[in-house]
Order: structure tokens, then C-alpha cells, then sequence
């Protein structure tokens, strides 16, 4: 059984929009055996572009039911049942976040009349609802609104069931898609049975319901679970995203398995038209290379994403007296100053912190960890002098502050990491020399050097910038198993 199901919403994002409008069809592998539609009261004001849009307003849901009033009619309906729909992460998120904010998790095998269609009706110049049920012949009455787009959409399903049923027999070399579409509904009239023999295609949409509508499944299978950068590239070849993993088959697949919360986000997805990556063998050099290519290709979701591999860090400011404050937070919370040094969280930070005021002998006060109106703690056992309470000038006590920052470099000024490689006999070399990163390279397993030029001859350079420079701190600071650090002097 299959419940085709289409909404209409305040919104594209689940987290914040709500469902004005679903539509449910039933269909039995044969036919449509029931359906169901209303509107729904969204709690809140619909916006002119979506009454534009799909024609409902506020007046026309005023005394309508809300969805908790349906909730249980859409479970039972859908009990069993396959959850089909055009662009199936949109509605099935929507879906299961209303019922989320009624503590019920919702859960359905998922299947996107999206995939199927490229799957069983290739080279068609538009896959949207609309377009497609156009071009091959499907009317498609009340657009943008649940029940006409929920019933195109069952009469494609039922077209695309037909289609994989027949295939085989049907198709002929040099066949067109139209003649296909003629000969399944001569042989395969609505009122006959589908044989008890399962369709692949079908099955394989279910399976692969989570993949973005353009990549096959064969291309993820190959996939290498090895640390490396990979690429998503759009149906015109451009680069649209960079990431870094230490197993790219399983980063991929996590990528794919979420619930996309904005259109946006279901945008980015459905617009991955192919997958290609480098292997590297260290992570680190994963996290050097990320970083160099999201910089050279500037691909569209990592600018729009924003993300940070290290959210928190030490920042800088000076009061009205003149005396530094090092303090520790949320780099998000500083957008208008960089931190002086990044950190994977704000538990690392306070402790980072801590261990610099121990060892500069800083006032816990002035770094924002002893929270008092008068002296801190450390004045009180002689360890703190007065700065907190203005007994010790700030020229010198700004000096220790200059000092415990200028030991947020590297702890060496140049040294080499060497990690695995991307086979059993090769090693990655990572060079800083006098605190500035140089780049990476490849050497077999029975290289040797003694001098770091030696180690500077097998690199490929790549730029210095603040952004490899926490990489490589954080890195070192947490080497993993088989790396090891040479030191130079």
C-alpha cells in the first residue's frame, strides 16, 4: 500500500513554518482504494506570497481543524503504508515535526516520485510536478494547492508503477519514452492486477529514497571509507560543496540521512548531480586540504553553511584603564573580532585559558573566570598582583598578557607532522617552519631526512592564514595514533 501525500505550508522551513493543507490518496499497487483532504488552521498568519501562491488565505482556514484535530485520521490512513510524494524529504519532514510537537515520532518508508521519474522516464527537460505531468500527459488541475497536486502526483505514481511493471517486456531499442508511456497503458489498463512479481525500480526507490533524486546508488557503493576530501558538483559540473572526513563513505551517507529542515537545505540536496574525491590518508592533511579548496573554489553551500570546525575561542579587549582582558567564549557571540586562538569548545577554551593564567601569572578577574566586584581570588594567596583592584599598573601587567599570547602559536617554531598515508607504504608530511605553515606531500614509507629542508623538497606549498594555523594547533595538540612530530631548532 502506498499513501501519495502532498501539503501546502506558511513556509519552506519545518522547524518554524506550519502545514496549512494535505491531501492523502491511497493506492493499493493497482489503483487509488481512498482519499482524504482538508485545510488546517497553521496557528498563525499566512504570508501574501504563499496566498499568491497556492490561494489560501487566513479567512479560508479561520475554522478549519488544527492538525492536532487530524493527527490520528493521518496516522491510520497511513498505517502500513509506503509515504510517497514529489520531492518526498519536504512533505515527510513537515509531517514528522508536526507530530514531533506532539511527542509521537512519526515514522514511514519513504519513496520520491522524483528519483522514479529520472529512474523510469529519463531525459525529460523538467522533473517538477508541474513540467513533467505536462510533457507526458497527466492533468493536473488546482496547482499549489494538496489535493490537485497529491492527485497528479497519484496518477504519475500509478503511470510509474505501470512503467516498471512492463518495462522489460515493452521496451524495444530505439523506443521512445512516449511509446513506452502507450504501449504500459494498452497492456496495463487500471483495472488489471500487478503481477505478485515485485518491480526492481520500485523497491530501489524505496531503498534509496534518502538520495539526492541525481545520484544512483552504484555511486555511492563506491564510495571509499578512507579519510579524504570529497566534492558535490550540480548538473552543470560546478563545484556547489567541499568536505573532509576520515571515512568519506560514511560522511556521505550521514549527509544524505538527515531530515532536511529548509527548502534551502532540500535545494542543496536535490541539486547533487555527481560525487568525486581525493584521498589523503591523514586527517589532517583532510582538514589542510578542505580548507584550501573551500577557499580556491568558493563553492556555494560552504559559504552559505558558515560553518566552523572550532566554534569557541580566546579573545582580547582593553578596559578604560588600560589593562588587557583575555576571555573565553563562543566565536559566534564575537562576530565583530576574531579570536586569538580557536577551540573546538567553550569547556576547551576555559580550561586553555586557566592553564595561561597559571602560567602567566594573570588575573583570574581581568580573564573572566573569578566573577567578584573586588579582588580576585589569587590576590587573596599572593599569587594575583592587584591588577583586579588596580595596584599593579597596567603597562607591566599587559606585558605577561602580551607573553601568554605570543604562546598561542605553535609550541615549536618549526617542526614536521608525519602521518599514514593513502596505502600501507606511504607517509604524509606536513611542514611549519619558524610558525608558518609551508604545506603537505606524499613520501614512501622509507624516507628518510635529518635536515627540514630535506622534508621542505617533497611538499607541495600551499598558503599560510589564520584558518590552517588553529588546524594545525588543534591537530598537534591532539596527534592521533601512528602520527608522530618533528621538532627543529
Amino acid at each position: 500500500m502506498y499513501a501519495i501525500i502532498d501539503l501546502e505550508t506558511t513556509g519552506g522551513q519545518p522547524t518554524q513554518d506550519r502545514i496549512t493543507e494535505i491531501a492523502i490518496f491511497i493506492h493499493d499497487g493497482d489503483k487509488i482504494v481512498d482519499q482524504y483532504s482538508t485545510l488546517l488552521n497553521p496557528g498563525r498568519q499566512i504570508p501574501f506570497f504563499i496566498t499568491q501562491l497556492t490561494g489560501i488565505n487566513d479567512e479560508m482556514v479561520r475554522d478549519a481543524p488544527s492538525f492536532h484535530e487530524v493527527a490520528r485520521k493521518v496516522v491510520e490512513m497511513t498505517e502500513g503504508c509506503v509515504f510517497v510524494a514529489h520531492n518526498v524529504r519536504f512533505d515527510y519532514s513537515f509531517l514528522k515535526k508536526e507530530f514531533a510537537d506532539l511527542g509521537y515520532n512519526y515514522s514511514r518508508k519513504t519513496l520520491c516520485t522524483v528519483r522514479l521519474s529520472r529512474s523510469l522516464i529519463p531525459g525529460q527537460p523538467s522533473y517538477s510536478l508541474g513540467k513533467l505531468c505536462q510533457n507526458i500527459g497527466i492533468p493536473l488541475e488546482g496547482r499549489h494547492r494538496a489535493a490537485g497536486d497529491a492527485h497528479a502526483t497519484a496518477i504519475l505514481f500509478d503511470r510509474l508503477l505501470k512503467i516498471s511493471q512492463q518495462a522489460e517486456a515493452l521496451q524495444t531499442p530505439g523506443a521512445s519514452t512516449a511509446d513506452t508511456l502507450a504501449a504500459v497503458d494498452a497492456v496495463a489498463p487500471s483495472g488489471k492486477k500487478p503481477s505478485a512479481r515485485k518491480v526492481k525500480a520500485v523497491q530501489d526507490a524505496i531503498k534509496t529514497a534518502l538520495l539526492p533524486p541525481l545520484i544512483t546508488p552504484e555511486k555511492v557503493a563506491s564510495l571509499p571509507q578512507e579519510a579524504g576530501v570529497y566534492y558535490f558538483y550540480n548538473e552543470a559540473g560546478e563545484v556547489i560543496y567541499v568536505g573532509k572526513s576520515i571515512n568519506i563513505y560514511k560522511r556521505i551517507q550521514q549527509h544524505f540521512a538527515v531530515d532536511y529542515k529548509s527548502r534551502k537545505s532540500l535545494e542543496f540536496k536535490n541539486s547533487i548531480a555527481d560525487i568525486t574525491w581525493e584521498l589523503t590518508g591523514s586527517e589532517l592533511v583532510a582538514l589542510l586540504y578542505e580548507s584550501h579548496e573551500i577557499k580556491r573554489l568558493k563553492p556555494l553551500y560552504n559559504r552559505a553553511q558558515r560553518r566552523s570546525v572550532f566554534p569557541a575561542g580566546i579573545f582580547l579587549r582593553t578596559d578604560e584603564n588600560g589593562y588587557k582582558h583575555l576571555y573565553y567564549g563562543r566565536a559566534d557571540d564575537h562576530s565583530e573580532s576574531h579570536p586569538l586562538i580557536a577551540l573546538g569548545n567553550q569547556f576547551k577554551a576555559k580550561g586553555f585559558l586557566f592553564h595561561k593564567v597559571s602560567k602567566f601569572n594573570l588575573c583570574q578577574k581581568l580573564c573572566d573566570l573569578y566573577k567578584t566586584t573586588g579582588a580576585c581570588f589569587d590576590h587573596q594567596v599572593h599569587r594575583c598582583k592587584g591588577a583586579c583592584v588596580g595596584l599593579e599598573p597596567p603597562e607591566e601587567y599587559n606585558q605577561r598578557v602580551e607573553q601568554a599570547i605570543e604562546s598561542f602559536t605553535y609550541e615549536h617554531g618549526s617542526f614536521v607532522v608525519i602521518g599514514p598515508g593513502r596505502t600501507h607504504f606511504e607517509q604524509t608530511i606536513v611542514v611549519v617552519e619558524n610558525g608558518r605553515y609551508l604545506g603537505f606531500g606524499y613520501v614512501d614509507d622509507t624516507f628518510s631526512a635529518r635536515r627540514l629542508d630535506d622534508f621542505k623538497d617533497v611538499i607541495t606549498r600551499y598558503n599560510d592564514n589564520k584558518d590552517v594555523q588553529q588546524i594545525i594547533r588543534q591537530y598537534v595538540r591532539t596527534k592521533r595514533r601512528g602520527e608522530k612530530v618533528k621538532v627543529f631548532k
